[in-house]
């Protein structure tokens, strides 16, 4: 493929809060940058005026903000004409689990307009969700933690007849919380309903390593890539700041298991608790790429690059090699810009 600008592809980007618990979207970007098979024009998709990637003009050329999901799609479509009437998008590649309900909805009107998606159907979405993990697990005979769904608060006095502590409360996007006591569980849950709603989970503690496996589906049961990542420091919200690239065969089948199991189309993520005798229990299936994505362009397997040839009609082989103890290191960086900027977005919703 030419890289001249006449043969630029524009890609839409979501998940620009490169934050303590940062969004993919960077990273995504950053990936598909490198990748010198086609030049690119990124355009940055952003929920509020502070998300740092937004400002990251060597990586995003230009920034429109879009409304929150809970907005629903009508506000979102009549959002993405006004942006794809200036820009011709033709990729849009969301990286926030809230949005994609809304994404997945709109994906066909999105074709029509000439702007291509790689992203799971509903069944596949609704498949792997928190709330549907014991029973997606016992159909697929993968090993998954025991839960219970809660959704009102005295439900919770029953869980400590099936449940031992510590226990894992989840909300039903994002956040978990171990609580080792009824005191934490009830705080947990209130937290935890005041961010995202109900129901809440309640979930099994498994003690063991926490790894974390990117792969990339290509909608026909076929794993394109798949980097296995175990984490070396952990945050306080539990989010993986170092990692480290792994040799583990049972972790590469794990994951290829799951994408023929569902036919999975796009990115995904599958959190996995290793226990001491070798058992992989997976803890939840992020339906997009993780926060962390960039690390699989540079151990040599470009998810985020495929995805794009993929999205656009290429055939991408399935990838058989990368580089093992490749580490990645999270770190903190002040960003600089002017008042003006920020006062951009915020009046006029683009920057």
């Amino acid at each position: 493929m030419k890289t001249d600008k006449k043969n630029r592809i524009v890609i839409a980007v979501t998940g620009l809060n490169a934050i303590d618990s940062p969004g993919p979207g960077v990273a995504v970007i950053r990936a598909i940058r490198e990748c010198t098979d086609f030049d690119t024009r990124i355009i940055g998709l952003s929920y509020e005026s502070l998300e740092p990637g937004l400002y990251m003009h060597d990586l995003v050329n230009k920034t429109y903000q879009i409304p929150y999901p809970s907005a629903g799609t009508d506000s979102l479509i009549n959002r993405l004409e006004y942006i794809h009437e200036i820009e011709n998008l033709e990729l849009i590649i969301p990286n926030f689990d809230a949005e994609l309900f809304n994404f997945i909805k709109l994906r066909e009107r999105l074709k029509t307009m000439g702007i291509a998606t790689f992203m799971p159907d509903f069944e596949q979405f609704e498949a792997r969700d928190k709330m549907k993990l014991l029973e997606f697990g016992k159909k697929y005979d993968f090993y998954v933690p025991e839960d219970k769904i809660i959704h009102e608060f005295r439900e919770l006095k029953k869980l400590e007849d099936d449940f031992e502590y510590p226990m894992v409360v989840k909300g039903k996007f994002y956040d978990a919380i171990i609580a080792n006591s009824m005191e934490q569980v009830e705080k947990a849950f209130y937290k935890l309903q005041a961010k995202w709603g109900l129901p809440i989970i309640i979930q099994e503690f498994i003690k063991g390593t926490e790894i974390n496996i990117a792969a990339l589906g290509d909608g026909e049961g076929n794993a394109i890539s798949v980097i296995p990542m175990r984490k070396l420091y952990i945050t306080d919200k539990g989010k993986a700041w170092a990692g480290v690239t792994l040799d583990d065969d049972s972790l590469l089948e794990l994951a290829r298991k799951f994408v023929k199991a569902t036919k999975w189309r796009g990115g995904c993520e599958l959190e996995v608790m290793l226990t001491n005798d070798g058992k992989p229990y997976i803890m939840e299936v992020n339906p997009r790429f993780p926060a962390w994505i960039y690390l699989t362009a540079a151990a040599g397997q470009n998810q985020p690059a495929s995805l794009v040839k993929m999205a656009l009609g290429q055939k991408v082989e399935p990838f058989t090699d990368y580089e093992v103890g490749k580490i990645f290191i999270r770190y903190a960086w002040d960003l600089i810009t002017d008042i003006r900027e920020f006062q951009k977005i915020s009046g006029n919703g683009e920057l």
